[in-house]
C-alpha cells in the first residue's frame, strides 16, 4: 500500500510540474485551475504518509477529553501550521539559496523545537494527570499541541512551492499549497475523529 501512495503523489506532482510549466508559458488560467482540486487529493495522500504528526494526535486526543469539534480544530491547527511552514520558509529563505538544495525538506531546527515543545506539553498533561483529580483541559491546548505538531515543514509542499518559485508562478504554488493543506487537514481529521 506504502508504494501505491508514493506512486499516486509522484503522479500527481509530475502533473503538477507539466501545468506550472504549461502556465508559465503563457497557457492561462483554465487548465490549471481544472487540475487544481488534485491538490487536496495530493494533500490528503501524502498525509497518510508517516509523519505529520498523527500519531502525535492520536495520542493527545486519546487522553484528553476533547470533543470531536476541539479534536477537528487540533487537527485543522496542525495542518495549518505544517503547510505554512513549508511556504514561509520557500517564500523567505529559498530566494537566498542560489544553486543547492542540500537536505531540501529538511529543517532540523524546527523538527528540534517542534520536538521540545510537545514534550513540555507532554510533562505538562502527564502531571495534570497525576496532581489532579478533575482534569480539564485549558481552552488553548490543543491548538498549542497541534501548533507544535505542526512545526516541522511539509517538504512536497517545499517541493511545489519551489518548482513554482523556479519558474516564476508563485502564485500557482501558492493556490496548490492551499489545496493540499486542505487535502492534509481532511486525513487528519479522520485521525483526530
Amino acid at each position: 500500500m506504502f508504494q501505491q501512495i508514493v506512486d499516486v503523489q509522484r503522479d500527481i506532482y509530475l502533473a503538477f510540474a507539466g501545468h506550472i510549466k504549461e502556465f508559465a508559458a503563457g497557457g492561462g488560467w483554465a487548465s490549471f485551475l481544472a487540475f487544481l482540486p488534485m491538490g487536496i487529493v495530493f494533500g490528503a495522500v501524502h498525509a497518510m504518509t508517516p509523519g505529520h504528526s498523527k500519531s502525535v494526535l492520536a495520542t493527545y486526543l486519546a487522553g484528553s477529553s476533547t470533543r470531536a469539534h476541539r479534536a477537528l480544530l487540533v487537527s485543522l491547527a496542525l495542518s495549518f501550521t505544517h503547510v505554512t511552514m513549508a511556504v514561509l520558509i520557500a517564500l523567505l529563505a529559498l530566494p537566498l539559496v542560489s544553486h543547492s538544495f542540500v537536505d531540501a525538506g529538511s529543517s532540523p531546527t524546527l523538527e528540534v523545537v517542534s520536538r521540545a515543545l510537545l514534550g513540555v506539553i507532554g510533562l505538562w498533561m502527564l502531571a495534570s494527570a497525576l496532581f489532579r483529580h478533575d482534569h480539564a483541559h485549558a481552552e488553548g491546548e490543543g491548538l498549542l499541541m497541534g501548533v507544535a505538531a505542526g512545526l516541522v515543514p511539509c517538504p512536497l509542499t517545499l517541493f511545489v512551492m519551489t518548482f513554482a518559485m523556479i519558474h516564476q508562478v508563485v502564485v500557482t504554488g501558492l493556490l496548490f499549497a492551499f489545496t493540499m493543506m486542505i487535502g492534509v487537514g481532511l486525513t487528519l481529521s479522520v485521525v483526530a475523529v
